[in-house]
């Protein structure tokens, strides 16, 4: 490699980890791939799981699943996928409170999610990385200046 194509591969990636947007878009992305990927683990393949889902209870038997709690399983589900559109649409400043309240709202979620009844080594590796995903938003929509400005 020449100094002239060593020069462009660095101009190209600090060109990418200036623009926080992308960032923060490929970060929402790589949680619910991580997100989604663990749940259909958890609920196909870990003994036991599916019967108890289908005698109506899910967290080792701790939550009855209802209507209400499958709605608001669904809401909070699609706000992952929403903040991957609004990361790229909003304007700076709401764009990082966004990130902010809605990255803070699933890492206590994820850790809540911990104390319902006895995760599996499986699961508590999945929210490791899901936690530390969100802790990455949080860290770059609070250190994220406007580039506008």
């Amino acid at each position: 490699m020449n100094t002239t194509e060593g020069s462009q591969r660095a101009t190209i990636i600090t060109s990418a980890k200036m623009n926080t947007r992308i960032l923060l878009i490929l970060l929402w992305v790589f949680y619910i791939v991580n997100f989604m990927y663990c749940d259909a683990l958890t609920s196909s393949m870990e003994p036991g799981v599916i019967e108890m889902h289908m005698s109506g209870f899910t967290a080792d038997g701790t939550v009855k699943i209802t209507e209400g709690f499958l709605l608001g399983t669904a809401m909070m589900f699609e706000i992952p996928f929403l903040m991957i559109v609004l990361s790229w649409v909003l304007k700076h400043r709401v764009n990082r409170w966004a990130n902010l309240i809605a990255a803070t709202l699933f890492i206590v979620a994820q850790i809540g999610s911990l104390l319902l009844g006895v995760p599996s080594p499986m699961y508590i590796f999945y929210s490791t990385i899901e936690v530390a995903a969100l802790l990455l938003i949080v860290w770059n929509a609070w250190k994220w200046r406007n580039p506008e400005a």
